[in-house]
């Protein structure tokens, strides 16, 4: 095992009334990096996190933390004490904030002396000095997510488990709390494992994406890697990416490739050869659009006019759908939408980057 790996499984295996609900072959995390585990509802992320935690039992495999297999008894206690976890729901006692983030270090039997210190400075690493003699009963969810959290680091753990720590949280509180657990986790080097559906929440914080689907890791890789090149149509649709097309590789030259969709030709990058059945994935964000005729001077090899099928408002973008001959989905600002007069029914150019294609294997049907 690599030296700056911390934890690793092998042959993870948990059924719920003889039901395979997880299948790990392997995995490992490395020390002081962020791992999010992300997927939709019922794909095993939390059952993961749990058995990682070595808080559910499992039918089969192996942990290894710092080298050492974790088995029931002593190592398992031992274990446990070097970590921490975060839930959705706080679970706070019901006592003051101070008496909440002092719990953890009184379960593991640390001096009074040096109690205190540690839970000023970890109240004050998620900012609710102020609410120390304050009952958890009588502060905010926000602020009950930061005690929880202030609880967890407390204990000084090498390795934290979060799991959809954000959810009930409302965006501005949500980012406010993303901010400050990111300035923890930087500051005291701590290794993190963070289960969420929220793709945005694990682009914020994460070094490395885990993508789950029927309780196992589709995919592993940076976040980069998992958002602009996932490895199958499932992934695809969970990470954001809207315009998936079938075609066939007509030609490769210099790495670029010409894709045949629908008696048009795409261009691609990728390692490819003639005949090979495909299928293109573009984001939504690589799009761009422009009136008839306002595209020449773009550099990007893909150019097609089009007409706008619908639009529907998504936050602070418009998701425009444009038939191309194929159909390619773009997301679009107020002020674009406002410049180019953009409704259903007009025409319009679409325009994408040879290098925003991402190409992948046909699967086989």
């Amino acid at each position: 095992m690599s030296s700056d790996i911390i934890l690793q499984v092998s042959g993870l295996k948990v059924s719920r009334g003889g039901t395979p609900v997880l299948d790990i072959p392997e995995l490992s995390i490395r020390n002081g990096e962020f791992l999010s585990i992300i997927g939709p509802n019922g794909t095993g992320k939390s059952t993961l996190l749990l058995s990682l935690a070595g808080l559910m039992k499992r039918q089969g495999g192996t942990i290894i933390f710092h080298g050492k297999t974790v088995d029931n008894g002593a190592e398992l206690l031992a274990f446990r004490r070097r970590l921490a976890m975060v839930f959705q729901e706080p679970l706070l006692f019901d006592s003051t904030v101070y008496d909440n983030v002092a719990a953890g270090l009184k379960i593991r039997r640390i001096k009074r002396t040096g109690i205190r210190s540690v839970i000023e400075e970890n109240l004050a690493l998620f900012g609710i000095s102020h609410l120390s003699s304050r009952s958890a009963r009588k502060i905010s969810g926000g602020e009950a997510q930061r005690a929880s959290l202030a609880r967890a680091f407390a204990t000084d753990p090498e390795l934290i488990f979060l799991d959809e720590p954000f959810a009930s949280l409302d965006p501005p509180t949500k980012e406010s709390i993303i901010e400050d657990l990111g300035r923890a986790m930087h500051a005291r080097h701590t290794t993190a494992v963070m289960a969420t559906h929220d793709r945005m929440d694990a682009l914020r914080l994460s070094r490395r994406i885990a993508v789950m689907g029927g309780g196992r890791i589709v995919q592993i890789g940076t976040p980069s890697e998992v958002m602009h090149q996932p490895v199958d149509e499932t992934v695809a649709v969970f990470v954001g990416i809207e315009t998936l097309l079938a075609g066939e590789v007509r030609g490769s030259s210099g790495g670029v490739l010409e894709v045949g969709v629908n008696h048009q030709s795409i261009y691609a990058t990728g390692d490819f050869s003639p005949g090979e059945r495909v299928t293109c994935f573009i984001r939504p964000e690589s799009v761009m659009v422009f009136p008839p005729g306002h595209a020449a001077d773009s550099s990007a090899r893909n150019v097609f006019p089009g007409v706008v099928t619908k639009i529907q408002p998504i936050g602070l973008l418009f998701r425009v759908q444009i038939d191309c001959g194929f159909p390619i989905t773009a997301h679009v600002t107020q002020m674009a939408m406002d410049d180019l007069h953009i409704e259903a029914g007009i025409r319009i150019i679409a325009v994408f980057k040879a290098t925003a294609v991402h190409v992948i294997r046909a699967p086989n049907r």
